[in-house]
């Protein structure tokens, strides 16, 4: 997605536009359509023919309210756009598809897997695979930042995970189809459907193979707490288990990757980088400021429990719900300035992890790898200039770039090498 500024909205007929065609997220300009629904239309029905349909909220304040309330809004019947109409076979058995109580029975034994303590162990992985995907960069090659980003992510995930890392390519991969199906680069000649169906077969068929090989689980590896874990009194069976490894893989894809794309893309454009560079101190409070710029997760869907009324507009029970988490963090009346990349934001309410009780579950993951990753991009390179045309990723789902081309300069004083020790002043 385009991260805009948009121009004068009044022009904009929003009923011209199907905010659920993932193409326009990669081709058009939704910053500004959102900007005009913000203005003119804040809560606005969208028909997309086969008797379906969607509501899309798109204010801050409305946002949260239908991510946190779900004895208004629920999470089972599916939480995407490409799952409209149809009920989410994963309800009441994945995390993301369930309401509490029962979700709050399945999130709190697996936050035992993103504790600081259960983190820190891993943040050394985290900084090795960050400089080995940055060496090319330094030795004066051109890079694919963003496809660098996926990997990263996925090794991420593989590590939190234990996953083989011999595993990690065909992953990354994996996911990327799951994520944006419709995207040229991941679409198979069969289509969106069969991509989508490749991508969750081979995941499932995956995660269960691992799970018959490896016996023995450290007590915070997720993947042994998921084969531990009971809810209602039962423990899970293997089809909701290997549900829950695919999402928790897919929303490891989904943040981590994005954010520093998006921020980078943008630093490069506006000339910020050296300014943040040279504030090491500024690198937490940026971070949140890149989550909110780039909003890798476009929106989350909720079905209306019961009739509601939002700004007027009556939504009925059974209606699809769609809250804009890119629109709302760029919401004027929240953020000052929305449109501007500010690294010392003081007040930044951004909701980049949704809100309520399905606040992502990975946050803390994300965030420290995020953190690092500056932290090495800082201390090891005074610039990086565009190297090629950025590419964005065709999806209604993820707002993110999956091609962008740069050139790093390394720091005078600087060599990466994978056998340097990791260590860091800001560590």
């Amino acid at each position: 997605m385009k991260l805009t500024k948009p121009t004068d909205s009044s022009s904009i007929n929003i009923n011209e536009f199907d905010l659920s065609n993932p193409h326009l997220h990669s081709e058009g300009d939704v910053h500004l359509i959102w900007h005009a629904m913000r203005e003119r239309a804040p809560v606005h029905w969208q028909d997309v023919g086969n008797g379906l349909g969607f509501w899309s909220v798109t204010k801050h304040n409305d946002v949260v309210k239908v991510l946190s309330d779900h004895t208004l809004f629920t999470s089972e019947r599916g939480t995407l756009l490409n799952l409209l109409g149809i009920d989410d076979p994963a309800g009441g058995r994945q995390m993301t598809a369930t309401d509490p109580p029962r979700h709050t029975q399945m999130r709190r034994p697996i936050q035992q897997g993103f504790t600081q303590r259960s983190l820190k162990k891993h943040s050394d992985v985290i900084r090795k695979e960050i400089r080995k995907l940055l060496v090319p960069a330094a030795d004066g090659e051109v890079i694919d930042f963003a496809s660098a980003m996926m990997s990263l992510s996925t090794a991420v995930a593989g590590t939190i995970l234990g996953l083989p890392e011999s595993d990690w390519p065909k992953l990354t991969h994996l996911t990327a189809m799951a994520i944006a199906p419709d995207d040229t680069k991941y679409l198979l000649p069969q289509g969106t459907k069969a991509t989508l169906q490749k991508a969750h077969r081979e995941i499932f068929a995956y995660f269960e193979d691992i799970i018959h090989e490896k016996k023995d689980w450290e007590d915070d590896e997720v993947l042994g707490i998921l084969l531990k874990l009971n809810v209602d009194g039962n423990k899970m069976d293997l089809g909701a288990v290997l549900a829950n490894c695919y999402s928790l893989l897919l929303g490891a894809n989904v943040t981590t990757p994005h954010v520093p794309s998006g921020a980078l893309y943008t630093l490069m454009e506006t000339g910020g980088y050296e300014d943040w560079a040279i504030h090491p101190e500024l690198i937490p409070v940026g971070v949140e400021e890149a989550l909110r710029w780039s909003s890798p997760a476009s929106h989350f869907m909720r079905y209306a429990i019961e009739d509601v009324e939002i700004r007027g507009k009556q939504i009925k029970k059974g209606d699809a719900v769609v809250a804009w988490i890119g629109s709302a963090n760029r919401d004027e009346e929240v953020f000052k300035d929305p449109f501007k990349f500010d690294i010392r934001r003081k007040h930044n309410p951004h909701i980049a992890f949704g809100k309520g009780a399905h606040y992502c579950v990975g946050h803390p993951a994300a965030r420290q790898t995020i953190k690092i990753l500056f932290e090495e991009l800082f201390d090891n390179f005074e610039s990086f200039e565009l190297a090629g045309k950025e590419e964005h990723l065709a999806s209604n789902f993820i707002a993110g770039i999956k091609n962008l081309p740069v050139r790093g300069y390394v720091r005078k004083d600087k060599s990466i090498s994978l056998s340097d020790p990791i260590t860091s002043a800001s560590k």
